[in-house]
C-alpha cells in the first residue's frame, strides 16, 4: 500500500449525511475516502444554487481504482429529476480519444504506420491539393508531402473542422462516405506545417481502421476496447433504456440570469434512430465510470486488470506532444500539456477528462452545458480539479 492511501486513512471517515445533504451518491470507492470525496463535490455546490450549472457528475481515480465518484444537481430541471452516477453524456471530441487509441493498436501490431501517406491506406487521399493564395486569387498546388496518418490524428493535415455538406451534424453520413467526401477537398495549408482543428482528420482515421481491420469502426472499438474494459454505456447510438439517464443539455438564457434546456445541437434526432451514424471525430455518449477505466488503461500505460491493450510506446506517442515546433499542444487523438505533465480531452458541452501524471491522478468532469449561466461559469472546472488534486494528489 503506498504511503498516500495510508495518510488518507489516518483522517478520513464516513459522511454519509453530508452525502445525502448534497445530493450527491458514493460508488463502491475505497470506503474510508468517500469523506474526501464528498468534499470534493461540495465545492461545485455554490455554482449548482447560483443555477450557472444544472447538474455534475464527477469522478477521480488514480492507477489502483477510483477514489471519488459523486453527483450533484440536476439531471433535468424542470421534471426535477437529480443528477445520478450512472447518467449518460454525449461526450463529443472526448470520443477523439478512442480512434487514436485504436490506430494505435493498429500500429502495435503493424499494421498501420504513422508516418506513411494516408493514401497508403485510403486511395482516394492520393490527389488532395493545397489552396495557396496569391495576389487575390487562389491556386491549387501540390503539397510538400503527402497528408501522414500521424497528420491526421494530431491535427496538421489542413482538413477543415467539418464537412460543408454535415451542415454542422456528425452524425448524418457514414464513416466511409464522410472520408469519400474529405478526399475532394482541398487542404487550408501545407501538411504538417500549421494546427488546424479538425473531425475530418479524426474521421479519416477512423476509415482507415475500418480498411485495415476489415470490420466497422464501431465495431472495432466495441471488441477491441470498450467490452473488454467493460465500458457497457459507451455507444453512438444509446438505447432506449440510456436515454433515460441522458442528462439534459442546457444553456444560458440570452442575459445568463439562468438556464434553458436545448437539443445537442450537432446531432440528428432522434438520437437513438438507426439512421444515426458514428463519429470518430465526436460521436460517443459515456458516463463517469466507464470514462475512467478507458482513462486507467492509458496511466498503467496501456494496461488493466491484467490485460494488456496499448504497448507502453504507443501510449508513450499518444498521449505526448506530436505538433513538433508548432504551438498547438496535441498527440494522436488526444491534447496534452505542453510541459508533459499530463493528457486528456474535453468536449464540446464542457465535458473534461483529464489525466495529471504528476500526481498520477484522473479527474473526470461531466456536464451537459452549451456555455454556463452567470458570470463564472469558467472556473467550475478548475474549481473540481484544484480541490481533487488537493484531496487526492501525491
Amino acid at each position: 500500500m503506498s504511503s498516500r492511501h495510508v495518510s488518507r486513512r489516518r483522517f478520513v471517515t464516513w459522511s454519509l449525511a453530508a452525502s445525502l445533504a448534497l445530493c450527491a451518491g458514493v460508488g463502491p470507492l475505497r470506503a474510508a475516502e468517500s469523506a474526501t470525496a464528498v468534499d470534493v463535490i461540495a465545492t461545485l455546490q455554490p455554482f449548482v444554487a447560483r443555477q450557472v450549472l444544472a447538474g455534475a457528475v464527477t469522478l477521480v481515480a488514480d492507477k489502483e481504482g477510483i477514489v471519488s465518484h459523486q453527483a450533484i444537481g440536476m439531471a433535468d430541471i424542470a421534471a426535477k429529476k437529480p443528477m445520478t452516477l450512472d447518467a449518460l453524456f454525449w461526450v463529443a471530441s472526448t470520443s477523439k480519444m478512442f480512434t487514436g487509441a485504436a490506430v494505435m493498436m493498429l500500429v502495435d501490431e503493424g499494421k498501420v504506420d504513422l508516418a506513411a501517406p494516408v493514401a497508403t491506406y485510403l486511395p482516394e487521399f492520393a490527389g488532395l491539393m493545397v489552396a495557396v493564395k496569391q495576389g487575390g486569387q487562389t491556386t491549387l498546388v501540390k503539397p510538400g508531402h503527402a497528408v501522414t496518418v500521424r497528420e491526421l490524428l494530431n491535427h496538421t493535415s489542413g482538413l477543415p473542422f467539418l464537412l460543408p455538406a454535415e451542415q454542422g451534424k456528425i452524425d448524418v453520413f457514414t464513416v466511409a462516405d464522410t472520408v469519400a467526401q474529405s478526399a475532394k477537398l482541398t487542404l487550408a495549408f501545407e501538411p504538417g506545417s500549421a494546427y488546424q482543428y479538425s473531425n475530418c482528420g479524426i474521421n479519416a482515421a477512423g476509415r482507415i481502421i475500418e480498411v485495415v481491420s476489415g470490420t466497422s469502426y464501431e465495431q472495432f472499438l466495441q471488441q477491441r476496447l470498450f467490452t473488454p474494459l467493460g465500458m457497457k454505456d459507451t455507444v453512438s447510438i444509446p438505447s432506449a433504456e440510456q436515454l433515460t439517464r441522458l442528462a439534459t443539455a442546457y444553456r444560458p438564457t440570452k442575459d445568463k440570469s439562468a438556464l434553458e434546456a436545448v437539443p445537442i445541437n450537432y446531432l440528428t434526432y432522434p438520437l437513438d434512430a438507426p439512421t444515426r451514424h458514428p463519429c470518430p471525430g465526436g460521436g460517443y455518449f459515456s458516463t463517469a465510470r466507464d470514462l475512467a477505466a478507458f482513462a486507467r488503461m492509458l496511466l498503467n500505460g496501456g494496461e488493466l486488470d491484467g490485460r494488456r491493450y496499448l504497448s507502453g510506446p504507443a501510449v508513450a506517442q499518444m498521449t505526448s506532444k506530436q505538433t513538433c515546433a508548432l504551438s498547438a499542444n496535441y498527440g494522436l487523438g488526444c491534447g496534452v500539456d505542453g510541459a508533459g505533465h499530463g493528457f486528456g480531452h474535453g468536449g464540446a458541452y464542457s465535458n473534461d477528462l483529464w489525466v495529471d501524471t504528476r500526481c498520477q491522478l484522473i479527474t473526470i468532469y461531466l456536464v451537459q452545458h452549451n456555455g454556463y449561466g452567470g458570470s463564472d461559469g469558467g472556473k467550475i472546472l478548475g474549481t473540481f480539479k484544484q480541490a481533487a488534486q488537493a484531496a487526492f494528489g501525491r
